[in-house]
């Protein structure tokens, strides 16, 4: 059969195949290669050049800009460094001179001229505090008035002054703090928050924290002893601060028209000190800054070079973290420029090359098109026959020429090309034709042979094991039921005999009652298996919740034996209709292999619940065993008549039994096991009507 087939398959394809060779409809004609070289360098090499350096241009614009923008906070680094330089050598500078160590060298009693001395050199150096604390931590004199309660003193840089080596950092100073310094500190460095698109949200609606050059110089006092001179200046709303960066970083005509520059100070992540404005005439204090920066700055320590949006528009942006005396990222320093301008002056550029480009295209053009058409004119009307032979039309002739030049002998040999391929063509359809109506006729044949011969064959592989089975169940229950009705009756005897007597061996005869009772189920569960319609019983309406509670006191001595944990879960509501002691008959039964499979204890777990099948109501009863679980090859064999993994103690009926009794009730059982890992078997019911 398969060599009649393959030939004819073959043929049958040749035409289709040779057609195909030859796709002249297509984008490869020779006009198509004649305008692609032509038009290839202008329309397809001169843009790529063009896009490669546009992109190239971009990217160094880009790079130019974020040059640009860090070189700027360079400049505003180096000067926020300046003032802390500046603020120690104006500390060091006064507690080095001859005013400082003459006052000190007046004693206790010239307290207040030490008070009156700091509070000038505070408002002469522009200090914000000065005070003199000595190596107990406690305040000598202040330039300022302060409460009952003492400025904080335990700092990192006045415990490096009082170790002798002058130290100058910023740091946070809770608003409490400040008070303690200076009651106006405190209430300067309130800033109430502005909410702010894109930031993290958070629940303060203030930041009164204030963020302070902090400075300490050792010194010695009158009797000897080491003490420190500590001055500070607070940097919320220090707007002169914040406007001298801005001025020395964007000097006049340092960015194009329309542009603007700006500098802020930021104590975490909150505008403390900035020139952005909100609108016209108030400045940005209290706004925050996103969330991106604040990760990328705050959270990871990294200096932010890139686009940004600050408050209410988009800025090349430059942010680096501010580190405190304890080492700790508290704020950052931030500066940029107005993005809109240098985007506007990009797109401006991009659209006068990409004007220019199209204009010498247009130009260009018309004139390579000139050049192609004295070649592909010629060869039009043979692309054109070849076209329409493709399409079916094997009549098609190009008709051209009388062969004087290339091109006309060309077609000749086409036209004389033609007349053979369509002979050719006429022959082998017709061969073809009657080759693929006999290949048809006998595939028809043989899978209608086939599809009779695998029904045959299901069939009687079926009616051969249930012959065997019907067999196999009536001469057990012929051979069976007799000797167990006699050997109950003697047994009877045997105790009426003995009378009193039989009380000594009740163990034996309990025993033997209980054999002779097994055996009779399993007579019976033999009947069953056979003649299931005989059996059936009443069916009623039952909640499987009741039916599942029925069925544990019957095994809960093998529940005990095997330290086994039962966890039910009853959600199913509807009710089925089934006979009672069938349905108990399958649930026990499940429930007996799910305590055999863990030997060594486990969790037998129960669920009902409701449960729609093909758009059918219904409900679900799952038993689930933690146990030993079955292999692929244990699974497909498991509703088998007389497979059993029970050595001594299964009959390798109680799963068939179970599926044939649910089946009837138009009800589905189906498993699910890996070996290791326990098994479920779930029954599905139909909804009582």
């Amino acid at each position: 059969m398969a060599d009649t087939v393959s030939p004819v398959a073959g043929i049958g394809v040749r035409p289709n195949a040779g057609t195909q060779t030859v796709p002249v409809g297509s984008g490869r004609s020779v006009r198509f290669r004649l305008l692609a070289i032509a038009l290839l360098p202008t329309l397809v090499i001169l843009p790529l050049l063009l896009g490669v350096t546009i992109v190239r241009w971009n990217a160094k614009f880009d790079a130019t800009l974020i040059s640009k923008v860090n070189g700027d906070l360079t400049i505003a680094h180096q000067y926020l460094a300046r003032i802390l330089e500046n603020t120690g050598e104006k500390v060091q500078a006064l507690g080095a001179s001859a005013r400082f160590r003459d006052v000190i060298a007046g004693g206790a009693g010239d307290a207040q001229a030490m008070d009156l001395l700091l509070e000038h050199s505070r408002t002469a150096l522009g200090f914000d505090f000065l005070f003199l604390v000595d190596a107990d931590r406690k305040i000598e004199a202040s330039a300022r008035e302060h409460p009952a309660t003492t400025p904080r003193t335990d700092w990192p840089i006045v415990a490096s002054a009082l170790g002798g080596a002058p130290s100058t950092a910023i740091d946070i100073f809770a608003n409490e703090e400040l008070a303690h310094v200076a009651p106006d500190l405190a209430e300067r460095a309130r800033i109430d928050l502005v909410p702010t698109p894109n930031a993290v949200p958070t629940s303060r609606t203030q930041e009164t924290r204030g963020m302070v050059v902090h400075s300490a110089s050792p010194v010695t006092l009158a009797d000897g002893r080491l003490a420190a001179l500590v001055g500070g200046i607070l940097l919320n709303q220090n707007l002169v601060f914040i406007d001298t960066i801005n001025d020395l970083v964007y000097r006049e005509a340092s960015l194009p028209e329309g542009s603007q520059g700006t500098a802020t100070l930021f104590l975490d992540d909150v505008r403390i000190s900035t020139n952005v404005r909100l609108f016209e005439g108030r400045r940005a204090l209290g706004t925050r800054v996103s969330a991106v920066v604040r990760s990328t700055v705050l959270d990871m320590g990294r200096t932010w070079l890139d686009s940004a949006f600050v408050v209410n528009d988009w800025y090349i942006s430059a942010y680096e973290p501010i580190v405190d005396s304890y080492g700790t990222r508290v704020g950052m320093l931030y500066v940029g420029f107005l993005e809109a301008p240098f985007t506007a002056a990009k797109y401006q550029t991009l659209l006068l090359i990409a004007l220019a480009f199209l204009a010498i295209t247009a130009a260009s053009i018309p004139i390579f098109l000139r050049w192609a058409r004295a070649i592909f004119q010629p060869l039009e009307r043979m692309t054109g026959t070849i076209a329409k032979v493709e399409s079916g039309d094997l009549g098609a002739r190009t008709r051209h020429g009388d062969g004087k030049d290339e091109i006309g002998r060309v077609a000749l040999h086409l036209d004389h090309l033609l007349d053979q391929l369509q002979e050719r063509d006429r022959e082998l359809r017709d061969w073809n034709e009657e080759l693929n109506a006999r290949v048809e006729e006998r595939t028809r044949e043989l899978q209608l042979a086939n599809r009779q011969l695998e029904a045959t064959t299901k069939q009687l592989i079926m009616s051969e094991k249930l012959a065997a089975i019907g067999e196999i169940t009536a001469g057990v229950a012929h051979e069976i039921n007799n000797p167990i009705a006699v050997m109950q009756g003697n047994l009877e005897v045997v105790r009426n005999v003995m009378g009193k007597k039989a009380q000594l061996a009740t163990t034996e005869f309990r025993l033997l009652d209980e054999q002779i009772h097994r055996i009779s189920q399993i007579v019976t569960k033999l009947l069953q298996f056979a003649k299931p319609e005989e059996y059936a019983g009443y069916v009623e309406r039952h909640a499987p919740a009741d039916v599942i509670s029925d069925c544990l006191p019957l095994v809960q001595h093998l529940l005990n034996k095997a330290k086994i944990e039962v966890v039910r879960e009853s959600k199913a509501v509807r009710l089925v209709l089934m006979n009672r002691t069938e349905l108990q008959q399958v649930l026990v039964n499940l429930i007996v292999n799910a305590i055999h499979a863990m030997p060594d204890g486990g969790v037998l777990t129960l669920r009902t619940a409701d449960r729609n099948l093909e758009g059918r109501p219904g409900l679900v009863v799952e038993v689930a065993d933690t146990g030993v679980g079955m292999t692929p090859e244990v699974m497909r064999k498991v509703f088998d008549p007389f497979f059993t993994t029970k050595r001594r103690e299964g009959t390798g009926l109680g799963l068939s039994i179970s599926q044939t009794l649910v089946t009837r009730q138009g009800g589905r059982i189906s498993a699910d096991s890996e070996s290791g890992k326990g098994t479920t078997f779930a029954i599905w019911l139909p909804e009582a009507a």
